[in-house]
């Protein structure tokens, strides 16, 4: 079941493309938007703050939370991560991990992890056809961690959830390339049903380089 930040960061996604809050407005005070989202401050703060990684809003200080025209923060104005972990920080460790689960997911996924995953992809380019960023970045977060179940190592999906989910949303705040995850989650899945273990681990490293890029983030390898 969706969380009450989720909830409202969908509603709030909903206003900003129907113009209910068109790009420069300021969204009301969070007392008044709280009070009319039916949440309470500290859900309001994580809803925004996902939109924020999104790129559809952004805040400044003493002046509010505006609706922005689509265009990317540059990597110096990224919004905080949990624990106020830096963003490379999180796209090294990923890089470190999730290559090894693709490769693992590529030795021993069954039909019905596959299947789950083509299920998944199929719902993300739904979302991104309907300009859902949100859904679109949740099946981006399920894609990822269905991988590292199917690797047989869980602890991806123990520890490391809500940096995953963050890293994940920053790159859609570039409009003009939103599907090139999916086309990216694409060569990897394909990958993993072939079974090939090596194209599975390239396609990842290659999916998390072009992600970094996309947000301007750069990171040593190891």
């Amino acid at each position: 079941m969706p969380s009450l930040a989720n909830i409202a960061a969908q509603t709030l996604q909903r206003r900003i493309l129907d113009g209910h809050y068109p790009p420069g407005s300021a969204l009301p005070g969070q007392r008044e938007l709280s009070e009319n989202l039916g949440i309470s401050r500290a859900s309001l703060r994580e809803a925004i703050s996902m939109l924020e990684a999104l790129g559809l809003l952004r805040s400044q200080a003493g002046k509010g939370v505006f609706v922005t025209a689509g265009k990317p923060a540059s990597a110096a104005d990224l919004p905080a991560g949990p624990s106020a972990m830096p963003p490379a920080a999180i796209f090294q460790m990923r890089y470190v991990v999730e290559p090894a689960n693709a490769a693992l997911a590529a030795r021993q996924a069954g039909p019905e992890g596959i299947e789950a995953l083509r299920e998944c992809m199929l719902e993300m380019q739904r979302a991104l056809a309907a300009s859902d960023l949100l859904t679109a970045a949740d099946c981006d977060l399920r894609f990822h961690l269905a991988l590292a179940e199917l690797s047989g190592n869980p602890a991806l999906t123990e520890h490391f959830q809500a940096h995953l989910a963050y890293s994940l949303r920053l790159p859609f705040a570039d409009r003009s390339h939103i599907w090139q995850p999916a086309d990216e989650h694409n060569a990897i899945l394909a990958a993993v049903a072939a079974g090939n273990a090596s194209a599975a681990r390239k396609a990842m490293q290659q999916h998390l380089n072009s992600a970094a890029g996309r947000v301007g983030i750069t990171f040593v390898k190891p």
